[in-house]
């Protein structure tokens, strides 16, 4: 037997029976869906950031014992020549190896000789070989830190990382390091990578100011017809230069797993909101249907069973939490998308993609779901009489 269900212009004009309710329902149903777009996006965010930072064709090598920090890990400053001598089948260009002698290093740095505000960095000091093994490094004003000078290259997050205006760090400005000023030459970009919140300086001038003349973070090499196995070995043979080897992709996706409980901690949160706003709109619910028990009645002799009543209630419910949804995913995604967060790894920018939006709408869609159907059933499992003599 066909279900008798009600016209759905009747859901449509019971939304504006009240408005204190239909406001309340889709601001309440939009804060939970900011609140999981919010959450999605930092978590999708900080996933990108560190999985697009790894290249699977690199390779670092870095100090035994500092495989979870390459800012704790100091190496012979040679490796460089001695791994481009020693391993056969990495890549080149025009008869240039891409073989990239780093350092890695937090540091404070200032606005001005005199200024008491630290301003927290991640330096990398680099050779013209980093931009070869790091392909989503692309300058977009200016150009590269010279050999010999002290100068500097921004990333296009550094402003975000350091906590302060984007003109701050504008090409020709000076940030204090090392008590001299180092002349900002350049800014790139690095493709949503956690190097877009990295500050590069000339190899030579950063070991000197951090007295670590003789030594280096780590170097990272790109393989052609060599394999990991080649530079893993060549690692383990040189038990002099106390080396690992480590795959650029996994270094990045340890950290991922550093930040897990983070993640987690960013979702739970949101969850606890979101059920907050659940109940909210559960009470809501409870309310605007105790005031209708005498209608829900009426309709039920007239022929409409209590299923047919309790898809009306679904319709209704569905088209308030898709308001509320809807804009708030509107609103969000503008406000919010590539919205840059700072984070002690550096900074990243906010990814509010299609599966974040789809969690966000489906969280909106549940509270639809569920919000309704407690408050349907207490007001249906009244007998038809008794819910006819409720004034």
């Amino acid at each position: 037997m066909r279900l008798k269900l009600l016209p759905f212009e009747y859901a449509v004009r019971n939304l504006g029976r009240s408005r204190a309710r239909l406001v309340a329902s889709v601001l309440g149903s939009g804060l939970v869906v900011a609140l999981m777009l919010a959450a999605g996006g930092f978590v999708r965010g900080l996933e990108r950031s560190l999985g697009v930072s790894g290249s699977p064709a690199n390779v670092i090598l870095l100090g035994a014992g500092s495989e979870e920090s390459i800012e704790r890990s100091q190496i012979a400053g040679q490796v460089a020549s001695i791994v481009t001598a020693s391993v056969d089948g990495l890549r080149t260009r025009l008869s240039t190896p891409y073989v990239s002698p780093e350092v890695h290093m937090a540091a404070i740095l200032k606005t001005d000789r005199d200024a008491t505000r630290p301003l927290p960095a991640v330096l990398r000091g680099v050779t013209p070989a980093a931009f070869l093994v790091h392909e989503p490094v692309r300058i977009v004003e200016g150009r590269a830190p010279a050999a010999g000078q002290y100068e500097m290259m921004v990333g296009n997050l550094a402003a975000t990382r350091l906590g302060v205006a984007p003109e701050t760090l504008a090409v020709g400005r000076a940030l204090w390091f090392d008590n001299r000023p180092w002349t900002i030459v350049g800014r790139f970009e690095a493709a949503g990578t956690v190097m877009a919140a990295e500050i590069w300086c000339p190899l030579t001038e950063l070991q000197i100011a951090t007295k670590r003349d003789t030594t280096v973070s780590c170097v990272v090499v790109t393989l052609d017809t060599a394999e990991f196995a080649d530079v893993d070995a060549f690692a383990k043979q040189r038990l002099d230069l106390e080396l690992v080897a480590l795959r650029e992709s996994d270094y990045y996706g340890k950290l991922l797993k550093f930040y897990l409980p983070i993640r987690v901690m960013v979702w739970v949160t949101a969850a606890l909101i979101a059920l907050g706003g659940f109940f909210g709109g559960l009470n809501t619910m409870y309310a605007a249907f105790a005031t209708r028990v005498r209608e829900l009645g009426a309709l039920q002799t007239l022929g409409f069973s209590r299923a047919a009543l309790v898809v009306s209630f679904v319709q209704e419910s569905l088209l308030a939490t898709a308001a509320g949804g809807l804009a708030a995913a509107a609103l969000t995604l503008a406000l919010l998308n590539g919205l840059a967060v700072r984070v002690s790894m550096g900074a990243f920018a906010l990814v509010l993609d299609a599966p974040v939006l789809l969690i966000g709408l489906l969280a909106g869609v549940v509270l639809a779901l569920v919000g309704v159907l407690p408050p349907a059933w207490r007001c249906l499992r009244l007998p038809i009489v008794e819910a006819l003599r409720i004034a």
